[in-house]
């Protein structure tokens, strides 16, 4: 049997950082129509009635009809030390991510992390995400298998780390490959699963070993490849150490083949002109992790570059103090603010939704409300608590009843969650 959300919709037509806020398509009485996973109709709610009286109807009120939020850049194992105490990049990975991430030579402790990581994006309306995992093959299928049995779509990939890593975290260029592909051939493609192609940064991996990614990727082009770029000014004087022969951080992926589209740089902060023209020249695409840029005292990405470049927004968990794409919103907004410019409620939805769909290169089947497209959903409580309700008393416009929630919402706002078009029970 069909479904029938009624609600407020809010899809997009185009880019609201090209276009500008009438990128959206706001329908006050609106409705999506759900079919056999996919979205079959959205319009009128009246029209739609009229035309499916079969559909089961589920009716939101008020609420606010969305895509599913889409988290473009996370680290699903370090989920149990998110929030973890105040160091820089460096000292973090050593003090806090590395230990956590040597227990997943356990496969049983991968699977529960897994799990509760899923439990935790789906009770903030993330309904896709892309994660790095650890150097241990189990903690891939641990989370290839605990999203497939949700349904979800998700992309995922073997963290690979040769140097600079302590032991027990370490593989080689070729036991890196070896797993990769044999991961790859396992689960990329199956249901609504994706390998990514997952080196570290460059101060973990050898130049052989990102060599080796770039040739897998070469023999695998359907692949995204994700990675990090220039997120700390202390790292990108370790890169320099470590690449003497690159001309800058970016050449020491281009010179192994790790530049073209389907790459995913995270943060990408403290970017040369010669690395944002080549960017723009390969089509890659930048993943703005505002949360997480601020607790490490990182900096404050240039979302301007989001008029040239695909660019998708992440809590970077857990890194990232917040599984909540709608804390991540409101911190983007604040970091833009500190460059001068206020973002739009439209474009920071877009980044959350269909930005970071575009920039995993899904923009067709996930991010948006239209016929044909997955149905992947989330219905937001415009009046979660009440600091949100009274400040939308006076709203005018759908962007000033939104804009509140959007600031100071959190899990309480999601008032339900639509999975390939099933409707999920949220613990």
């Amino acid at each position: 049997m069909a479904d029938l959300l009624l609600g407020q919709v809010l899809s997009f037509t185009a880019d609201p950082f090209v276009e500008g806020p009438s990128a959206a398509r706001h329908i006050s009485e609106g409705a999506v129509l759900v079919e056999h996973g996919r979205i079959a109709a959205v319009g009128e709610a009246a029209a739609l009635k009229a035309a499916h009286p079969q559909a089961q109807r589920h009716d939101y009120g008020r609420a606010l009809i969305s895509a599913g939020f889409v988290d473009a850049h996370v680290h699903y194992p370090q989920t149990a030390m998110i929030a973890s105490w105040g160091k820089r990049l460096i000292d973090w990975l050593n003090g806090y991510t590395f230990p956590e991430e040597m227990r997943f030579t356990d496969p049983s402790y991968a699977i529960e992390i897994a799990e509760r990581y899923l439990d935790l994006t789906l009770s903030h309306g993330t309904t896709s995400f892309c994660t790095y995992a650890t150097i241990h093959p189990g903690s891939v299928d641990a989370i290839f298998g605990a999203a497939q049995k949700r349904g979800q779509r998700i992309y995922a990939g073997k963290t690979c780390m040769d140097r600079n890593a302590p032991e027990g975290l370490r593989d080689t260029a070729q036991s890196a490959y070896d797993d990769s592909k044999a991961l790859l051939q396992k689960w990329h493609g199956v249901d609504r699963l994706s390998y990514v192609i997952t080196p570290r940064f460059s101060p973990t991996s050898t130049p052989e070993q990102l060599a080796a990614m770039g040739q897998l990727w070469r023999e695998h082009p359907d692949c995204l490849m994700q990675t990090h770029l220039s997120e700390q000014t202390d790292e990108i004087a370790w890169v320099k150490d470590l690449f003497p022969q690159s001309r800058d951080y970016l050449d020491t992926y281009e010179a192994q083949g790790l530049l073209r589209e389907g790459a995913l740089y995270g943060h990408a902060i403290h970017l040369t002109e010669r690395e944002k023209s080549r960017l723009i020249e390969a089509g890659a695409s930048l993943v703005h992790c505002p949360t997480s840029n601020t607790f490490i005292g990182s900096g404050l990405f240039d979302m301007g570059l989001a008029r040239q470049l695909r660019v998708g927004l992440a809590t970077d968990t857990g890194g990232g103090s917040s599984f909540s794409m709608l804390h991540t919103m409101a911190a983007a907004y604040e970091i833009a603010q500190l460059r001068g410019e206020a973002l739009h409620p439209a474009q920071l939805w877009w980044l959350a939704t269909q930005g970071s769909a575009r920039a995993l290169h899904a923009e067709h089947q996930i991010g948006n409300i239209a016929a044909g497209m997955e149905a992947d959903l989330v219905v937001v409580d415009l009046a979660s608590t009440f600091g949100i309700e009274q400040a939308t008393r006076r709203a005018s416009n759908l962007w000033e009843q939104l804009f509140p929630t959007i600031m100071m919402g959190d899990d309480r706002a999601i008032h339900e969650v639509w999975i390939g078009g099933k409707k999920q029970a949220r613990s």
